[in-house]
C-alpha cells in the first residue's frame, strides 16, 4: 500500500512538473513595479535568444537601461495605423550602434502574433533590431508581418509575453511624454532570468 502511494505521489509530481512551461521566465524589475514574461526561444530562436543573451551577459546592468518611449492613441495623430505599445532598452544611440544586429524573425515565420502583452523588438530596417524591445498594449496586427505600420511589410520579431505585470506596463504607458518620449524614463532595475 506505501509503495502504491509512493509511486502515485513520484507519478503526479512528474506528470504536475511536465506541464509547466519550459520556456525561461524573466522579470523586468522597475521603479513602477515589476513585469515577468514567458520567453518563446522554440518559436523565435533567433529574437528570444539574443535578448536572453543580452540578459545573460549583463547588456542591460552594464548600462543605464530605461522604459523610453510610450505610444498611445492621443500622441501619435500624424499615423495611419495606430499602436499602443511602451518602448524599452539601452536609448542610447552610441551604445546601441556598438551592438551586432540580428535577422529579422517575423511573425509569419515564428507564428507569435502582436497580441496584448507581447514582446517585439524595435528596428529600423529589417535586421537592425537588438536591445531595444517594445510590449504590446492590446491587440496590433498593424505590427504583425504584411500589417501597415511599416512600408516594408516585414512588420517586427516578437519573441515573449507578458505573464504578470501589465498592470505596470499600463501605468509607464500613461506617464507623461513629449512626442512619445517620456519626460521622465522609468528606470529600468534589473532584467533577469527567474
Amino acid at each position: 500500500m506505501n509503495k502504491t502511494v509512493i509511486l502515485f505521489a513520484i507519478s503526479f509530481l512528474w506528470l504536475s512538473s511536465c506541464s509547466h512551461s519550459p520556456n525561461p521566465l524573466i522579470l523586468i524589475e522597475t521603479d513602477l513595479g515589476p513585469i515577468e514574461a514567458e520567453i518563446y526561444l522554440k518559436e523565435a530562436p533567433i529574437t528570444a535568444a539574443n535578448f536572453l543573451y543580452h540578459i545573460d551577459v549583463g547588456t542591460f546592468q552594464a548600462h543605464e537601461t530605461v522604459f523610453y518611449r510610450v505610444v498611445r492613441s492621443d500622441n501619435q495623430p500624424y499615423s495611419a495605423t495606430k499602436i499602443e505599445v511602451i518602448q524599452g532598452g539601452l536609448y542610447d544611440d552610441e551604445l546601441i550602434d556598438a551592438i551586432t544586429p540580428i535577422a529579422h524573425e517575423t511573425t509569419q515565420t515564428t507564428g507569435i502574433k502582436h497580441t496584448d502583452g507581447v514582446l517585439s523588438m524595435a528596428r529600423n530596417e529589417p535586421g537592425t533590431a537588438s536591445t531595444e524591445f517594445f510590449i504590446c498594449i492590446g491587440d496590433q496586427p498593424g505590427l504583425d508581418y504584411g500589417g501597415s505600420r511599416n512600408s516594408d511589410g516585414q512588420g517586427f520579431a516578437t519573441f515573449g509575453k507578458v505573464t504578470k505585470g501589465m498592470d505596470v506596463v499600463k501605468i509607464i504607458q500613461m506617464e507623461s511624454d513629449s512626442g512619445q518620449y517620456l519626460l521622465e524614463p522609468v528606470r529600468i532595475r534589473s532584467i533577469r532570468r527567474i
